[in-house]
């Protein structure tokens, strides 16, 4: 680690490591004569020589030698100082505590996880996969750090970092006669067994209004209040699924399942929301782990599109 509060030291030592002015520029990714000032003014503050000029490159001196080794010690102590400033920021050690719908059981979530914990693998997680209700509830008494819910309703006691809106669609697996279709209308789906969600899960609401405004009740139908069981269901093609992106979009991306989004008026899309307790204080560790949830919120909405 050079020390950032010497450009100086990361040039000499770039210099004295590879003996050429020209080298240490490339490995910089700097001027030759950048690099040549700093040398040139550094021996002239401190009044001698740092290097020997010879044919075939630059040699330390004496003077040059002792320099390199002090600065050596001082970017030992600096990484010393360095952790000692990550753990009162919470980075090298303590914990993220969050909640989740079991919705985000598989992907961008444990793909933040991953990254986490390469880069922190000190740091622990304490994660409950919950209900919305549940994980926004534990959220308000502090319980978690932050969580990720459907629909929030408590706004007043919740504060909203990130949401991202998510359409309500057919999901068919790529076997099926209507994977080809580029829109499907319920009228397309009377012969198909539907896959459809049970209460408590959120779009289950969403999808009986469905039902509902289109007079539809499938003749042939299996309800499910479990996303994961809902997937398998599909995966033995077992009949078409009503449900999010949010909830398939794993297997969507990997072209396992087809896609197609249900417009109609009146028809809300799902809010997926990043939420924490307002005026709640976070670990350093805490907000660097949301803010790459946002980055794949983000990028999940550019994908939709």
């Amino acid at each position: 680690m050079a020390l950032p509060f010497s450009r100086f030291a990361e040039y000499f030592i770039a210099v004295a490591k590879t003996g050429s002015l020209r080298k240490a520029a490339d490995q910089l990714y700097i001027s030759v004569s950048a690099v040549h000032r700093q040398i040139a003014l550094a021996e002239e503050e401190l009044g001698v020589a740092l290097f020997e000029r010879l044919p075939n490159g630059l040699k330390l001196t004496l003077a040059g030698e002792l320099l390199y080794a002090d600065l050596r010690n001082w970017q030992k102590e600096f990484q010393m100082t360095q952790k000692r400033l990550n753990e009162i920021q919470g980075l090298q050690r303590g914990s993220i505590d969050f909640g989740m719908i079991s919705a985000l059981s598989e992907g961008f979530v444990t793909q933040v996880i991953q990254s986490i914990h390469q880069d922190y693998p000190w740091i622990n997680f304490n994660i409950r996969v919950l209900d919305s209700e549940s994980v926004a509830e534990m959220v308000i008494n502090a319980e978690l750090d932050f969580g990720l819910i459907l629909n929030p309703k408590h706004q007043h006691q919740l504060q909203i970092s990130s949401f991202i809106e998510v359409p309500l669609g057919f999901v068919i697996p790529k076997c099926h006669p209507l994977a080809n279709k580029e829109k499907i209308y319920f009228s397309d789906t009377i012969e198909c067994n539907h896959i459809s969600p049970a209460a408590p899960l959120i779009i289950h609401d969403h999808v009986t209004a469905l039902y509902k405004k289109h007079d539809f009740n499938p003749p042939h139908k299996i309800e499910c209040n479990d996303i994961r069981m809902m997937i398998s269901l599909l995966r033995q093609n077992l009949g078409i699924g009503i449900m999010s992106y949010l909830d398939a979009y794993p297997f969507i991306e990997t072209d396992e399942f087809e896609f197609r989004a249900i417009h109609e008026n009146g028809l809300h899309p799902i809010t997926l929301a990043l939420c924490v307790a307002p005026k709640r204080q976070l670990s350093r560790i805490a907000q660097i782990m949301m803010n790459q949830i946002v980055e794949e919120m983000e990028a999940l909405k550019l994908r939709m599109i």
